[in-house]
This record gives structure tokens, C-alpha cells and sequence, in this order.
């Protein structure tokens, strides 16, 4: 810790002004992110939607010097481009699935697969089961019922 005045007041000032560039960064950082998420998504109109808040973030990125002006015209050049190019099918989007939605994927097709072919080995079966139902209503004589066997008796 400093002795002198000025270089406590300095000390101070620093870990304020520190406090605040982190927050800019992070505010900064986080608006590209988001973009570029939107647009990986292939949710184009929030993309649409947060082109104008990232660019004026990435203004007062460059008005309050966290980064220079011509990063930020970089930035927003490159981000601009990105959706342009999204828009008219110069850039095709393929949305990427995580760990957890391959695996389910993966599990789904497995019982389909085994639905299918459960089915495919029951589809014979039942041809022969109901072929011998029919046999057997042929070869199987019929049962007399009340009225018949009234008839008879008469």
C-alpha cells in the first residue's frame, strides 16, 4: 500500500476504472455472443433484432476505449456480413446438436429398428396362424345349436 496521497487516490482510481473496463468487456463480449448464437441457430429474425443493440454496444465499446475504432468497425463489419449472408443462402447454417440430442437420437432409432423388425417376424406368424384357423373351420364339423337341433327332433 502506497504512502504518499496521490498514489493511494491513484490506487483507488485504478481498481474503479478496472471495475468498469471488465463490465464493458463483459457486456461487450457477451452481445457477440449472442449474435452469433442467434445466428448459428439459424434464428434469423432475433438475429434481425440484436444487429442494432450489439453494433451501439460495440460503439460504446470503442467510444469508451476498451477497444480501438477500428476493431469495433471490424466487429460490426463482420457482423453485418454474417447475417447479409445468412439472409440471402450465400451461408448455409447446419444446427448443431449437443452430446445429450445424438444420444436420444442414437437410443430412438435402436427401437424403431427392433419395433420394425418384431413386426417383420410376426407378419409370418400370424399368415400361419390364420391359414390354420381356416383349415381347421374347414376340417371341423358344426356344432348343432338349439334351433337346429329342435328342427331335427321335429
Amino acid at each position: 500500500m502506497p504512502n504518499i496521497k496521490s498514489a493511494k487516490k491513484r490506487v483507488l482510481v485504478n481498481a474503479t476504472k478496472n471495475e468498469r473496463n471488465t463490465q464493458l468487456t463483459s457486456e461487450y463480449r457477451t452481445a457477440i455472443k449472442k449474435f452469433r448464437t442467434a445466428i448459428e441457430t439459424n434464428n434469423i429474425e432475433l438475429a434481425e433484432k440484436l444487429l442494432p443493440e450489439t453494433i451501439s454496444i460495440i460503439d460504446g465499446a470503442a467510444t469508451k476505449g476498451i477497444i480501438t475504432k477500428s476493431c469495433a468497425d471490424n466487429h460490426k463489419s463482420k457482423l453485418s456480413k454474417s447475417l447479409s449472408d445468412v439472409k440471402s443462402g450465400k451461408k448455409v447454417i447446419v444446427v448443431k446438436k449437443d452430446n445429450k440430442t445424438i444420444a436420444a437420437e442414437k437410443r430412438a432409432e435402436k427401437i424403431a429398428k427392433a419395433a420394425k423388425k418384431a413386426v417383420a417376424e410376426e407378419a409370418p406368424k400370424k399368415a400361419t396362424k390364420k391359414a390354420d384357423k381356416k383349415e381347421d373351420k374347414k376340417e371341423a364339423p358344426k356344432k348343432a345349436t338349439k334351433k337346429s337341433a329342435k328342427k331335427e327332433d321335429k
